[in-house]
């Protein structure tokens, strides 16, 4: 996202839980891109109430899996957020070899890219689109 819009658009990047090691197949087929995720931290919703991020401050929430808008659905109860689900293909166990699971990482890198520029846009970052 922030390769795409720089600092047009506010972001934060949560998940469910905290508990996880960013994938490698998910940094490499990132750095493909120029998109730097070896030394991003996983962090939960709740995490990011704790550290002082205000929720309420937040337009929008953007979940890319059933049990992420599960949770993104409870907080509208307390915030006034638009939640929205984007159905993106998880590669994890998915591909026998390297270049078959790194084949379905990139399919799941470019599915989130396009929905990206369809919901927000061209990047007007020149050349990544």
């Amino acid at each position: 996202m922030k390769k795409l819009y720089g600092k047009a658009l506010y972001i934060q990047s949560a998940g469910v839980h905290n508990d996880l090691e960013i994938d490698g197949f998910a940094i490499a087929v990132c750095n493909e891109i120029g998109v730097e995720l070896s030394r991003h931290q996983s962090r939960s919703i709740e995490e990011m109430q704790q550290w002082g991020d205000d929720l309420s401050g937040f337009d929008l929430v953007i979940s890319l899996s059933p049990a992420s808008q599960r949770l993104a659905l409870e907080f509208t109860r307390f915030f006034h957020l638009e939640v929205e689900y984007w159905p993106i293909m998880d590669p994890t166990g998915l591909g026998e070899d390297r270049d078959a699971k790194l084949a379905a990482y990139r399919q799941t890198r470019d599915q989130i890219r396009q929905k990206m520029i369809e919901r927000f846009g061209p990047s007007p970052e020149a050349g990544w689109q």
